[in-house]
């Protein structure tokens, strides 16, 4: 790492002046830092600061001490701009990010062909193939959420990657899908915007898998497998939203029915939109929640993981079942961690418009409407 004044495509130490007394410049790769003292204190700092490096092409983070890849450290004690240049596409092909994706895809399959589908693949293995709608329904509603992030990040210039798939052998053979904010969020408008686009995209292909899994016919060996079943049963419990497609779709549908795979990916994605619209920390709801409401969204969030414990003591001493707020219990510990961490500070926070808060309050609607309070239960029999 190189001592070296800025140049002429960057802030100057006189750009900064009024807000940051910079006592040295250095370069580390292609990133510059900044070293010095703030004048003012953190929010004015970095209002004052973004769009001046990010008219440059540059995304900047004010932190304390800074471990460059060699020469010098900066003690915690060291206040630090650190500006990187905004990538702006074009970085090659996302190796990480497609082979997450492919082992994800082998996962569902194999979930699918041996949990759904009920295909000895140890003596068939290459029938895994034949679980592709199922796999195909996960990935699909998961990969639409994301890509609506993803687009709306892009949309208002904020450096994201693409879709990271988590392969796993759950239920539905992956823990979702995430993509990594690498930049700032400008102001409440794109912190909403990217928020809300991952939901609404998720829930209209989760309608659109719903309608789809409960036109096809159940398979054979899904009844074949209940029949020859013995000891507690797991069941599915549909929340509101697919109740009602399935009113319109299969009406006469009973609960203890069987229907086909596909279905099952709208189920899945109905309860990952609920969990990501949870109106607390860095998840979608709290995106949400901090556009619509500024800061007093910490106070709401502290709220969401004694609701959920709530929920879970209510369901163990009321609710005959073998764990059924077990869910909840976990989910009360997870959202403990988001609420002390905190939601994303937008640069500037000014409020929003009429129409942002009536596609807020459409997207809490919608969470509701994926809501049930027992997602998955043991039952026996």
């Amino acid at each position: 790492m190189a001592g070296s004044e800025a140049t002429a495509d960057r802030p100057t130490v006189a750009d900064l002046a009024p807000v940051f007394d910079v006592y040295e410049v250095r370069t580390d790769g292609d990133q510059v830092l900044y070293v010095g003292e703030p004048r003012v204190e953190r929010d004015a700092l970095e209002r004052y600061a973004w769009p001046k490096f990010r008219d440059r092409g540059y995304e900047v983070r004010l932190q304390h001490g800074y471990e460059p890849d060699d020469g010098l450290p900066l003690s915690p004690g060291e206040t630090v701009l650190v500006a990187r240049p905004r990538a702006e596409g074009g970085e090659g092909i996302p190796l990480r990010n497609l082979f997450l994706f492919l082992v994800t895809v082998a996962s569902t399959l194999l979930v699918g062909a041996v949990e759904w589908y009920r295909i000895p693949v140890t003596e068939q293995p290459l029938r895994v193939f034949e679980a592709w709608p199922f796999a195909v329904a996960v990935l699909g509603i998961l990969g639409i959420h994301e890509f609506g992030h993803y687009a709306l990040s892009r949309y208002h210039g904020v450096d994201a990657s693409l879709p990271y798939f988590i392969p796993f052998p759950t239920i539905i053979g992956t823990m979702g899908a995430v993509i990594r904010m690498r930049g700032r969020i400008p102001d409440r408008r794109a912190l909403f915007d990217i928020g809300v686009a991952g939901p609404l995209a998720g829930v209209a292909a989760t309608v659109v898998v719903a309608a789809i899994g409960l036109s096809l016919e159940p398979l054979p060996q899904q009844a074949q497998a209940v029949a020859e079943g013995s000891g507690p049963v797991i069941v599915f419990h549909d929340p509101v939203l697919l109740q009602a497609i399935a009113a319109v779709v299969a009406p006469g549908l009973g609960p203890m029915d069987q229907v086909h795979p596909v279905y099952f990916g709208a189920w899945a994605g109905a309860l990952i939109t609920f969990l990501n619209l949870l109106p607390v920390g860095q998840l979608d709801g709290g995106h949400i929640l901090r556009a619509m409401v500024g800061e007093r969204q910490e106070r709401l969030a502290a709220a969401v993981p004694a609701s959920l414990f709530a929920l879970a003591a209510y369901l163990y001493f009321f609710h005959d079942g073998v764990f059924p707020g077990a869910i909840w219990i976990v989910w009360g510990f997870l959202t403990m961690g988001m609420a002390y961490a905190g939601a994303v500070r937008p640069i500037r926070d000014d409020a929003l418009g009429p129409r942002r808060i009536a596609v807020g309050i459409l997207a809490f609607v919608l969470w509701l409407a994926c809501f049930t309070p027992i997602p998955i239960e043991l039952v026996r029999v």
